[in-house]
């Protein structure tokens, strides 16, 4: 009787066990009942999540923005040394080059205007009246060394003599370094911007030393696309790097009325003067308007500013084509043009920004309407650790947030729903 007992309760445990689940089963099914941790953990977990919670910890190098590389907030300093005419809108500047570092200054390149009057819309430009802010504009240049304190050095690019590239208005220009020589690259007015959209096709001119004396090639060296292509209205903001011993020009584009959404797309070539081949997958950026790009470890970040699906967003492609979200963040510069040290060097382990140039647009009023340009600083920079910088958010002064008020239209609207 002992025996068939004994026989009867090892039955029953090989039967239990025989019915437990396997030990991953058992921790995966108590991790699920578990509550997400107060502490945000470092590495994701090994547990089902949100779809929000999945991507902070695949689409971003950390799941906490202060400790992600490629997120900042913006600083911004008042620049010395321009004059801006009792900023009655005759004089203007805009749309800053990238900083180059030279012989121990800094240069700067921008688009320039100094006219009788401010703009006054194309129907009423002429000769001597400009369409636009960028309108019947030069491109000057200024030195700096603390980036602060500025000295305007004068003229770079003069407009061309009719009809060459540019006759109307030169703008909107950015610098290369290559083999020893700089060129710059700018926008090349033919009609007063306003009469037939911004056509203004890419031209550039060449030197050996910042200073000048500038040559221009006199030959638009990135057209327009095709008749029903995406670039096929205009080639903005050319934006140059040195990628894989070769350059890369970024640039805007615009599609034409009623679904104007700004682009960017990416032209390659061996020399300087081209022949430059546009990239097959452009666009590779689906927002920004003056977008401006670093190296960045091995790949390319860059600042999508406004415009688009993707504004207020730091976005970064290792292969330098296909980017993808790094960051969101806010207060974001205008037409940024960072010192970008390892611009030119062909690097592939870009360290990043830390500071640059930009513009405020829309001063002076209606009447009065100008651009100046205004220092930016932020720690996009993998040899810098500024955690003032790394803030999560931005508090404004009310009268932010009041002088983005109703019109006039919205106001009539919402008084006509009034409930009496």
């Amino acid at each position: 009787m002992k025996n068939i007992i004994t026989i009867l309760a090892l039955f029953l445990v090989l039967s239990a066990c025989k019915e437990q689940p396997p030990k991953e089963v058992v921790e995966e099914a108590k991790e699920q009942t578990e509550v997400f941790p107060f502490k945000l953990p470092e590495e994701k977990p090994n547990r089902q999540m949100s779809a929000a919670m999945e991507r902070i910890y695949t689409d971003y190098e950390s799941p906490e923005p202060h400790k992600n590389e490629l997120f900042s907030q913006f600083k911004y300093t008042e620049l010395k040394g321009f004059d801006y005419n009792g900023h009655d809108g005759t004089i203007t500047r805009r749309d800053p080059s990238k900083i180059l570092l030279h012989d121990g200054k800094y240069y700067v390149w921008y688009t320039y205007r100094n006219t009788s009057t401010p703009p006054r819309g194309a129907d009423m430009s002429n000769d001597t009246i400009p369409s636009s802010d960028w309108d019947l504009a030069e491109i000057w240049y200024a030195t700096s060394k603390d980036g602060i304190t500025w000295e305007e050095q004068g003229v770079a690019i003069e407009r061309p003599e009719k009809p060459l590239v540019g006759w109307r208005s030169v703008t909107t220009t950015d610098i290369l370094e290559w083999k020893g020589k700089y060129y710059l690259y700018y926008q090349g007015f033919m009609e007063a911007s306003g009469k037939r959209g911004d056509d203004c096709p890419v031209a550039v001119s060449y030197a050996d030393s910042p200073d000048g004396p500038w040559t221009a090639y006199n030959k638009i060296v990135i057209p327009n696309g095709k008749k029903g292509e995406w670039d096929q209205y205009s080639i903005h903001d050319p934006y140059p790097l040195v990628h894989d011993g070769k350059i890369y020009i970024y640039y805007k584009s615009d599609f034409g009325d009623p679904d104007k959404v700004r682009m960017q797309g990416l032209a390659i070539a061996n020399d300087p003067l081209g022949p430059f081949t546009k990239h097959p997958l452009n666009p590779v950026i689906t927002s920004g308007h003056e977008t401006s790009l670093f190296p960045f470890r091995k790949g390319v970040a860059a600042l999508v500013y406004k415009d688009g699906p993707e504004h207020n967003t730091i976005q970064y492609a290792e292969d330098w084509v296909n980017f993808e979200i790094a960051s969101i963040t806010e207060l974001m510069p205008y037409a940024a043009a960072p010192y970008v040290p390892d611009a030119f060097t062909n690097t592939t382990d870009g360290r990043g920004v830390t500071w640059g140039l930009a513009h405020f647009i829309s001063l002076g009023g209606k009447d009065q309407f100008h651009s100046k340009l205004v220092r930016f600083d932020c720690d996009l920079s993998l040899d810098l650790d500024d955690p003032g910088m790394k803030n999560h958010r931005v508090n404004h002064e009310p009268d932010v947030y009041y002088r983005q008020g109703l019109s006039k239209k919205q106001m009539e609207r919402i008084q006509s729903e009034r409930l009496d």
